[in-house]
Parts: structure tokens; sequence; C-alpha cells
């Protein structure tokens, strides 16, 4: 079985409704819980070629990051920039929005440097803010700017846009300081082993390699990921293997021994133990709930 790699979603794979006007639009907008019923796999780790906004205004759960863990919660506003992995967990009442949109879509109308600008897009800063609630300036226009797109309206493309741009203009405004210089080091370090990893983790399953990797020793990207994330580097690799093992056995009716063989397992038994101590249950089992 040909090995699958990491999801990279085009803008494409996120269509409007059936009752909205035909036609490409460089943008999605669309109210949180309507977009995890019509895409429920993304929720296991992916990354997009375009930017995203998501602002959760009910509900809970959790938002992975290039493997940092973030809490959803009402007030939370994430930005992802493109190729960035993540994934998430949301509570049966999750609620809020979802912005996707192309950087050409802003950068036709603004200047190219403040999009990449933005301290939320930069990769040495934590991708969330966390707005008071339910008093903040950004909710409002997320909610008009969903009802400008919403089906039956035909948006104005302008209207969008300036839309977009006052949100990221204010949502800079109540965005936190800069980390300290060595936070803001482990967080690009963790970032750069996250981007590896996504890379090679079907056959490099040792700490030494990606340490090796990125000039570092493997005691210090031990420490540094259960400092930043909260968990040693060796975890890291064992659960993102897991994961795509779990979006595997979801997607594909292969043999489990074809599954541990794309994952880089000889040993499609050994495998099978692995699976079970992490998840709790046989890859044949888990299969099987599906």
């Amino acid at each position: 079985m040909k090995p699958a790699t990491l999801p990279m979603l085009p803008l494409a794979a996120f269509p409007p409704p059936p009752t909205a006007p035909a036609g490409h639009r460089p943008y999605y907008v669309q109210q949180l819980a309507a977009h995890a019923a019509q895409f429920p796999g993304v929720s296991a780790p992916h990354a997009h070629d375009f930017y995203l906004l998501l602002y959760i205004t009910r509900g809970s759960g959790t938002h992975t990051i290039d493997l940092q863990k973030y809490s959803l919660q009402p007030g939370a506003l994430f930005f992802l920039a493109p190729g960035q992995v993540h994934g998430w967990a949301l509570s049966d009442d999750a609620a809020g929005y979802i912005v996707f949109f192309e950087a050409e879509f802003y950068q036709r109308r603004y200047a190219a440097g403040r999009l990449q600008g933005y301290p939320f897009f930069d990769a040495r800063h934590a991708p969330v803010c966390y707005l008071p609630t339910p008093a903040n300036a950004v909710a409002p226009l997320l909610d008009q700017l969903w009802r400008e797109v919403a089906p039956p309206a035909e948006p104005d493309d302008e209207v969008v846009a300036a839309y977009l741009f006052l949100m990221l203009e204010l949502a800079a405004r109540h965005y936190p300081a800069a980390p300290a210089p060595e936070a803001a080091l482990g967080g690009q370090q963790v970032r750069a082993f996250s981007a590896l990893l996504n890379q090679h983790f079907r056959h490099e399953k040792t700490v030494a390699y990606y340490a090796e990797q990125l000039s570092v020793t493997p005691n210090h990207l031990t420490a540094i990921c259960r400092r930043v994330v909260g968990h040693p580097a060796r975890d890291l690799i064992l659960a993102r293997v897991m994961a795509e093992a779990q979006r595997l056995l979801r997607l594909a009716a292969s043999p489990v021994a074809e599954v541990a063989a794309a994952l880089g397992y000889d040993d499609a038994s050994y495998f099978s133990r692995a699976f079970k101590k992490h998840v709790g249950s046989t890859p044949e089992a888990f299969r099987r709930q599906r």
C-alpha cells in the first residue's frame, strides 16, 4: 500500500452550500457547527494552503496546532498560516465561526507585507488570543461577515475583504505582547520539529534523528518539547504515528499488516501491540468502531 501523506487541503475542498451562487470564491465563511457537521474529517491532523481564522462563541475542547494543544473556549480566536498542521476535539455544543481566505484575496486590496506582518501569523508567536466575552469588537464583525456570504445572499468581494481586513487589524490590537526571546526560540524549535515529524514520521521514529536534523542534542529536544508542549519528544513521535494509524484504519480497508508497513513497521504484531497500548484497543477492534 502506498504510504498516505498528511492531507494538505485546498480551498476547493470546502465548497459553499449548493444554494450559494455559482463560481469560485477565494474565501469560505461558515458557522462552526455547520462546518464540523459537513466536514467531520477535519478533526484529524491536516494542513491547508490558505489562511484560517477560528472564533469560538460556545462550548469547549482542544485545538492542536503544530503539536501544541490550546484550549477551545468562548472568546478564543485562532489564526493559522498556510502549511500549519492542526486538528481539534470539539464538545457537542461547540459553536462559533470559521473563515478561510487565500493570500491573493487579501493582497489584491491591501499591502502584501501587512498580511505577513500580523504577529499571529508569525511562527514565533502563539496562534491564538483569548478575547473578552461577550463584548469584543471581533465577534459582531464575524457575525456580519457570515450574513454577508450566507445563502441566498450574493456576497460582494469588496465588502468581504473589508470585513476581513478590519477583523485582522482589531485582532492585532488585542494580541498579547511578544514572548520573551527564550520562549520564542523554544516555540520555533518545537514548530520545526513538528514540520520534520510530519515529513518523516513513517520511517524515522527516534528522537536522535530529529535532534540531528535540528542541530540540537536529543536531551535538549526532549527538554524543550516537555517545556513547551508538556510531553517529551518520544511521546510526540509516537502520538503522530498513531494519529496517522487511526486515520488509515478509518479510511482504508487494507489489512492491518499493510497499514503497519505503510507506517514503517516490519512486524505487524509489534505495531498492533503498540497501537493497543496507545489507543486502548487493537487495530481490528478500532476499525469495527468506525
